[in-house]
């Protein structure tokens, strides 16, 4: 029994238009943010979600509420779902952290997996392991359903990676765009791609940073 899920990375925020970096900073939307969870959620009307788990913070809730408006489909905040602890990045732009801290920046862009980012971050290894045990519990839990997933673009760079068989530490060739569709399937043992990046229903939409 299949397990299908829809994952969306929340609506734009002021820090995203910045190149700035969030991490787990509670960043909410701009207006072009909200008008993207509401084009989402109109473009998700007819799909049933048994659950909508999403990130507990509020750039990904205020996402979700948009979508969830009209369902009867309850919404369960999960810490897990969050970004990528970005450290002493946390709150600077790309630029600010390369001038800053170089050494580190390089690590970062070259996504050694093993960098453990200062000032409580996670390293990308450690990162792709929290992701990964939060879809096998959601997996596990909505076996032959579908489920929806408001979250992040650092998730879903993990997310497509597991799914296509990318190694963490390779350039992304993928786009994750503010507010689009992302459909993956789990067969019970591995995870699949079925679309990615459907933007369909969005004027424009932002493209997650290369290394975030």
């Amino acid at each position: 029994m299949k397990t299908r899920l829809c994952l969306v990375r929340h609506g734009e925020t002021a820090w995203n238009t910045e190149q700035r970096l969030q991490g787990h900073l509670d960043i909410p939307l701009n207006p072009t943010g909200e008008a993207q969870a509401l084009a989402t959620a109109a473009s998700l009307a007819t799909e049933h979600f048994a659950t909508i788990y999403c990130s507990d913070l509020q750039r990904a809730k205020q996402t979700a509420a948009a979508i969830s408006r009209q369902r009867a489909s309850r919404v369960e905040y999960q810490p897990h779902l969050r970004e990528r602890h970005y450290g002493h990045f946390q709150g600077l732009t790309y630029a600010e952290a390369e001038a800053r801290f170089p050494e580190d920046y390089r690590r970062f862009k070259q996504r050694d997996p093993q960098f453990t980012f200062p000032g409580g971050g996670e390293s990308l290894a450690d990162f792709a392991q929290r992701i990964a045990d939060v879809l096998s519990q959601v997996a596990a839990r909505h076996r032959g359903e579908q489920a929806l997933i408001v979250t992040h673009g650092g998730v879903l760079d993990i997310v497509h990676r597991l799914a296509s068989g990318k190694p963490l530490n390779t350039p992304r060739d993928f786009t994750i765009p503010n507010a689009a569709l992302n459909w993956i399937e789990y067969d019970g043992s591995h995870w699949q791609l079925i679309s990615w990046a459907d933007k369909r229903h969005l004027e424009a939409a932002r493209d997650e940073l290369p290394n975030a």
